[in-house]
């Protein structure tokens, strides 16, 4: 308080100081209302603090939908995750598939179980089954996803089989923004196993590889149409099993579709 403001018998310019913890008021930035009482309290009973662990969030998030022309032919393809959450924790399903001439040609659904190790960072258990074309699989699935660094969103999961098999599968996208809503988004996936699945067209080690780049246009932060194209590669074993049934090693495919979530 300046000089002079307060006088010897405790007295200020406004009057007498407020009396309590350290000479402070604690209800003198309050505008004269308590908890629990006054025209806005809420009903006996009811809690009248909530902090973030006592709601339930949730979200589905259609990443991609999209029309597909590849040299391979043309398809439709997806990609979504549906989540809900609570405090720390969050049970998330994840499905990608490719659907030709109203056929299912290949799908990938996870059920995960997360938990949040740190501000930017999940990480995810649970079971993870393919169908389609080729024979059915399931697996075991443990890994992690979040933020990295510089704004990289990544998602690395491990996977064990029921017939034995493991598999890696990493996914790393980044968001560019050329403006507010032209956002340019490069993209790469990389699938890893650990032994040769004639079955399934699997060959060990490196299987395949998907570079791409989509350029969307956001409407609104719901609603983003785009376009791309994308790049994907098959490696050692798994190129043969692709040449023996008449596919091509690598195929190039351009992208028209849309983003959107709720």
């Amino acid at each position: 308080m300046a000089q002079g403001a307060e006088n010897a018998a405790g007295q200020s310019r406004a009057g007498p100081l407020p009396q309590g913890d350290g000479g402070r008021d604690p209800h003198g930035y309050s505008g004269g209302y308590q908890r629990g009482a006054g025209l806005y309290a809420l009903e006996h009973g009811h809690d009248q603090l909530h902090v973030v662990d006592s709601h339930r969030f949730g979200a589905v998030i259609i990443d991609q939908l999209e029309s597909v022309n590849g040299d391979e032919g043309e398809s439709t393809a997806y990609d979504l995750q549906a989540w809900m959450s609570q405090g720390l924790q969050r049970l998330t399903l994840k499905a990608e598939g490719d659907i030709e001439h109203s056929k299912l040609e290949e799908s990938r659904t996870e059920l995960l179980w997360g938990k949040a190790l740190s501000a930017y960072w999940d990480t995810q258990l649970g079971v993870r089954h393919d169908t389609g074309a080729k024979p059915d699989q399931s697996w075991l699935a443990v890994g992690v996803q979040g933020l990295a660094p510089y704004w990289f969103e990544i998602d690395a999961t491990a996977y064990l089989g029921s017939g034995g098999q493991t598999a890696l599968r990493l996914d790393v996208e980044y968001d560019l923004l050329l403006t507010q809503q032209l956002i340019l988004q490069p993209a790469a996936e990389l699938n890893l196993y650990g032994s040769n699945d004639k079955a399934r067209g699997l060959g060990n080690g490196l299987s395949d590889a998907t570079l791409g780049v989509r350029l969307r246009y956001e409407f609104s932060r719901q609603f983003a149409p785009y376009v791309g194209i994308e790049r994907t590669t098959r490696f050692g074993q798994t190129a043969d099993f692709a040449r023996r049934a008449g596919l091509r090693a690598r195929d190039t495919r351009w992208v028209a579709g849309v983003r959107f979530w709720f």
